[in-house]
């Protein structure tokens, strides 16, 4: 068959399928792109003569490749999107976002143009050029960031790269961000492909079962412990063992804590559910956590906001048993290593520990913790702080009165940490949080990918508003493409998050405000009669976008424009300013920042001494 090799490149991807338990779909649902001189005259024309693969027009790159890893994330890692772009800045705008497909093992499809594999024309309109080699463009930057990367230079090269491409988007141990470069030059040549190149194929996701003797050892390990917990992370969501967990916690007795990946693997109400655990975790969890001889983490990465900074689990004989299809976190903390599917683990395990149960008083002590918890979650829920409203009882408006299936997107700012405790669960798709990237502008486009995975429910945006002004194109795109979404903007005058952070580290929230400079110097955070909040009308912006906007003043409007919101049929904006200053406690947690050593500041020394404190309880795991 003669064609181009961007026409091949499109019709190859068309027969891509994956499937898992008997359940087959499109690899890919399209393709998200913006056209340059780097690939109009390739991939545009073969996705103009190739219709039935849906090309989306979007406003940035970074947004499409935000959108795809949204789409995939609520697709289980089963299907995502082709991003394509020109060489040039068009290219590297999909770093960032290529950064946070494959921090967040998300699997994402980039096709970036580049320069003339012939050369002969060079340099080229946006050509990096270095005087070392003429074998390098930007998109050698995506290197770092991709789980696979190559350079196209001749046309045939893809009956190579392409299956390879597929393998590790559709392995659950390896997926991320795959990089094919593109010249734009060998994307409109021609050549003879072998038919059978392009026949349906169908990459099946297995689940795989352990090893007998490391499950029968995992076994005894939970068997002997006293005070065992489970870290449920994204894995188990991916995994779609959602159930499974359940049943396994329902046999064993064990309490589980939940990462921002796995938040949502066992329903909020569930009462050995103590919610999240780390730095952003409930007082049931990180209790529970302190004492743990044993931690059994079920498809976490264990990041630093999980374990706290490695001072989370503090008993002093703690041991890890990690149940992980990728061999690298697997292996984390000196764990016991059960290699396999996050579903297919659990329920052999669950077999392996037939009548195994632990100690009722444990069990007892863990769903007080849980009410306890819940109790406090009411408690500020039902805040009404003035004359400013406080941001976790505006998360608890729209938990309770948002409808029960619905989607809540974040990725960024005190938003995280607050969702993180706060949002009840009810279900494993409720709460959608970007946060191994926590990537700012992530929201809106995650947002757009989340909703056209599920056109059916609604999708609640929640950001602040320094995340809506890194990232607000994708309005255009969701009116344009009838997709409609919830934006809700907390607007709290700059920086929250990092504002709070640094008055706990004696900076005093220097440069965290929205406001003009006083004798050419920003002020710190502290509220002065001097200090001038600058004259930004985000709903005017977002209103100028397309967006229908509900302003807000009180709670009662908030809540009442949450109602509202659903009865219009457009991307609608619910703004809304709150209180920079109201924050939700921590519960027996700590992330580590390094305070600077020697300062001028006193504020800054006493901060000091505390985190020397802290970083004493600092734990290596052997």
């Amino acid at each position: 068959m003669r064609m181009t090799m961007a026409q091949a490149v499109i019709l190859f991807l068309k027969n891509q399928y994956s499937e898992r338990d008997g359940v087959e779909q499109p690899l890919f649902a399209g393709c998200f792109g913006i056209f340059g001189h780097g690939c109009v005259a390739g991939i545009g024309q073969a996705l103009q003569q190739n219709p039935d693969f849906r090309y989306r027009q979007i406003r940035n790159e970074q947004a499409m490749v935000h959108a795809a890893a949204g789409y995939a994330k609520m697709k289980n890692r089963l299907q995502t999107f082709a991003c394509v772009s020109s060489i040039g800045p068009g290219a590297t705008n999909m770093i960032t976002g290529a950064a946070g497909a494959t921090v967040n093992r998300l699997p994402v499809l980039l096709m970036p143009g580049d320069i003339f594999a012939r050369r002969n024309v060079a340099p080229v309109l946006q050509q990096l050029e270095s005087e070392h080699s003429q074998d390098i463009s930007v998109n050698d930057c995506f290197k770092p960031v991709s789980r696979y990367w190559d350079r196209i230079n001749r046309p045939d090269q893809i009956l190579c790269a392409l299956p390879e491409a597929m393998r590790v988007l559709t392995s659950p141990a390896d997926t991320g961000a795959v990089t094919l470069a593109l010249p734009q030059d060998v994307q409109a040549e021609a050549y003879d492909y072998p038919e059978d190149f392009f026949n349906k194929r169908v990459w099946h996701i297995p689940r795989v079962r352990a090893d007998k003797a490391a499950l029968a050892r995992a076994a005894e390990w939970i068997r002997g412990a006293k005070r065992p917990m489970i870290v449920a992370g994204g894995g188990v969501i991916y995994s779609d063992a959602c159930d499974a967990l359940k049943a396994f916690v329902e046999k064993t007795g064990i309490p589980v804590g939940e990462t921002m990946a796995g938040k949502g693997s066992l329903r909020y109400d569930h009462p050995l559910n103590l919610g999240a655990v780390g730095v952003t975790g409930t007082s049931a969890a990180n209790a529970i956590a302190l004492e743990a001889d044993l931690v059994i983490g079920i498809g976490t990465r264990y990041s630093d906001f999980t374990t706290a900074s490695k001072t989370q689990f503090q008993n002093p004989n703690v041991r890890f048993i990690n149940i992980n299809v990728a061999e690298f976190d697997a292996n984390k903390h000196s764990a016991m290593p059960v290699l396999g599917d996050a579903r297919a683990v659990l329920e052999d395990l669950g077999e392996a520990l037939a009548g195994s149960q632990t100690d009722a008083a444990y069990q007892a002590k863990a769903r007080e913790l849980h009410d306890a918890w819940e109790a406090e979650v009411d408690r500020i829920y039902a805040i009404r702080n003035t004359p400013l409203t406080s941001q976790g009882e505006l998360v608890g408006a729209v938990n309770e009165i948002g409808k029960p299936e619905s989607i809540m997107v974040c990725a960024s700012g005190s938003l995280p940490g607050d969702l993180h405790k706060l949002w009840r669960s009810r279900h494993p798709k409720n709460y959608h949080l970007e946060y191994g990237y926590s990537c700012m502008g992530y929201e809106i486009a995650g947002g757009l990918g989340v909703k056209m995975a599920a056109p059916d429910r609604d999708v609640y945006i929640m950001q602040g508003d320094g995340g809506y002004l890194m990232m607000n194109s994708e309005i255009v795109t969701s009116i344009q493409e009838g997709f409609k979404l919830t934006i809700i903007i907390f607007d709290n005058f700059g920086y929250k998050s990092i504002g709070s952070l640094s008055r706990s580290l004696g900076q005093e929230g220097f440069a965290t405000r929205y406001v003009y400079p006083q004798d050419d110097v920003l002020p710190g955070d502290a509220v002065g009669e001097n200090v001038e909040v600058l004259p930004v009308d985000l709903a005017a912006n977002a209103r100028s976008l397309g967006a229908h906007v509900i302003e807000c003043k009180t709670y009662d409007d908030f809540a009442a424009a949450i109602k509202t919101a659903e009865t219009i049929d457009k991307t609608t904006v619910i703004y809304i300013q709150n209180d920079r200053y109201v924050n939700v406690p921590g519960y027996d947690s700590w992330w580590d920042v390094p305070v600077a050593e020697v300062s001028e500041m006193e504020s800054v020394r006493e901060a000091r001494k505390g985190w020397e404190e802290m970083r004493a309880k600092e734990r290596y795991y052997f």
